[in-house]
């Protein structure tokens, strides 16, 4: 007796706790429903009334068929018409289908816009169980992503944290050469040897090798690299690491600006074809700087009067406008005593001469203009968030190729994305231009450019570019800040109109910065931006 009484104990026990078991099942958001092999409902849980508060209360449906159930949604008007442009019986099947198929949830959309998602598990008893969950704002914000990529002029494509493909937009599709359907949860590394094997991206070495090159920076936090296709066109390829573990990929269209740098190798190719012709130039050009010589004397004598920043400023300035009018007036004057005999390539190579050297004078008079503003408290900064690491992948792209002629390699392992500043992104990157412009021109043939990203401390960025160069001596670093300044007549970084270094430590400070300069002879030169960090 005492058995049985323990063994009944245990049977009241186990009923109990069943019980408030399906008790507890009834505080969910998410409805559950249980039905037995035959297909008849075994349990449905209070949330089943709120997702249909047209039906009976949950424990009265119990035994009834799951096709009962689902013709009561369709008497009852709960289903949106979209899902049943194939018919009743066509969408009662689909539905029924689940409880013999659990490898796919399935989405109901009902007739007031709400969205409930369906996944269907069995159990080696044979009961299945479905789960109803409101997935409504999901899909909403699902819908908007994807009409947002739509419309934007980039390639986009998505990757979940397993590297599967789970979305993109045409013009991602159009790019790779497949269809969106075709590389639906399709791997990273499937999709790259499909698009790379199928020609529709133009690779320097063994397909294999790229493939290998590319997975490798795909594991990186953040990479960057130009493509190019073969329909003619270069796109710039952004892949970062999203927050959930997944890739975003970008594909920017940079076309015209290739072509603008393929133009550019070319002139300065022909400049350098063209070299013995300048020398009987030279002597008209010798004139001309004996005029402009003359003409700062003069200047000199005339500004005398004023206290001596200003006669330092106005000299040295008069001595930089020198160069580009050589240029101008050299060419123009031997284009116009040779008019008849120069060739259309020779007119081309001369004009093309003398717009750079126009270009040279419009560039000192806008940096002479810039620093004025900036010294008369009239500079106005249009201060937004910007990733430093990202804007100096750009400005690397913009000096790759005059890189490239040097065989000068331009490192970036150092640039994550992620470090956000509160610049002018316009102002910010031509500050980036001048520095780089330094490093590319100074250091040597084969030598390298290092550029790094780096959060010094709360509130602060720290924006490196360092060569192997020359380098300049350290009593000089104060020194060439100052317009028109220079490290020293025969020094390499002597050369330039002297301006960069001092428009970059101007617009520093104006974005609460500063410009910080490390260097020895010998041992390169190294320049530091420090950025107040976005907040």
């Amino acid at each position: 007796m005492a058995l049985g009484y323990r063994q009944g104990h245990q049977v009241r026990i186990r009923t109990d706790e069943a019980a408030r078991l399906l008790e507890s099942l009834d505080s969910l958001r998410t409805a559950i429903t249980i039905y037995e092999s035959d297909g008849r409902l075994a349990h449905a849980n209070a949330h089943l009334n709120f997702l249909f508060p047209f039906f009976p209360p949950a424990e009265t449906l119990l035994g009834k068929p799951y096709e009962e159930l689902i013709r009561m949604e369709l008497a009852g008007g709960a289903i949106a018409p979209a899902m049943l442009a194939g018919g009743e019986q066509a969408f009662i099947a689909r539905r029924l289908a689940q409880l013999r198929d659990d490898s796919t949830p399935r989405d109901l959309i009902l007739a007031d816009h709400r969205v409930l998602e369906i996944k269907s598990r069995r159990a080696a008893n044979g009961q299945c169980v479905l789960l109803w969950t409101d997935v409504t704002a999901a899909r909403a914000q699902h819908a908007r992503l994807e009409e947002a990529i739509a419309l934007t002029g980039d390639a986009f494509a998505f990757y979940d944290a397993d590297d599967r493909f789970i979305m993109g937009n045409a013009l991602y599709a159009q790019l790779a050469g497949v269809t969106l359907e075709s590389i639906q949860g399709e791997s990273y590394a499937d999709v790259v040897r499909r698009v790379v094997n199928s020609g529709q991206i133009l690779v320097d070495e063994p397909p294999e090798d790229w493939i290998a090159r590319r997975l490798r920076g795909h594991q990186s936090p953040a990479t960057a690299l130009t493509i190019r296709t073969a329909g003619g066109h270069a796109y710039l390829v952004r892949d970062r690491a999203t927050s959930d573990g997944g890739r975003a990929l970008v594909f920017t269209d940079i076309t015209d600006k290739d072509r603008a740098e393929k133009a550019l190798a070319e002139q300065v190719q022909a400049l350098a074809r063209t070299r013995s012709a300048l020398d009987a130039s030279r002597a008209r050009a010798e004139q001309q700087t004996s005029y402009l010589a003359d003409l700062t004397r003069r200047l000199d004598q005339a500004s005398a009067k004023a206290n001596s920043a200003k006669t330092t400023l106005l000299r040295t300035m008069s001595h930089e406008l020198k160069t580009p009018l050589n240029a101008i007036l050299g060419f123009s004057d031997l284009m116009a005593s040779l008019a008849g005999k120069l060739t259309p390539d020779q007119i081309r190579e001369y004009s093309g001469l003398i717009h750079q050297g126009g270009n040279n004078l419009l560039r000192m008079i806008n940096q002479i203009m810039d620093l004025t503003k900036i010294s008369a408290g009239r500079y106005e900064l249009h201060r937004t968030t910007a990733d430093a690491g990202n804007l100096l992948w750009q400005a690397r792209e913009s000096f790759l190729a005059r890189a490239e002629s040097k065989a000068i390699t331009i490192d970036t392992d150092a640039c994550p994305a992620g470090h956000g500043i509160d610049a002018d992104e316009a102002v910010f990157t031509g500050m980036l231009h001048n520095l780089l412009d330094n490093a590319v021109t100074y250091t040597p043939h084969g030598g390298l450019i290092r550029l790094s990203v780096e959060l010094l401390r709360p509130g602060r960025v720290a924006i490196r570019i360092e060569d192997n160069g020359p380098g300049v001596a350290p009593d000089d670093l104060m020194r060439i800040q100052e317009p028109f300044e220079h490290a020293g007549a025969a020094g390499e970084h002597a050369k330039g109109a002297g301006l960069g270094l001092t428009l970059v430590k101007a617009f520093a400070e104006l974005h609460d910065g500063e410009l910080l300069l490390a260097s020895e002879p010998g041992q390169g030169f190294c320049a530091t931006i420090l950025m107040p960090a976005a907040a």
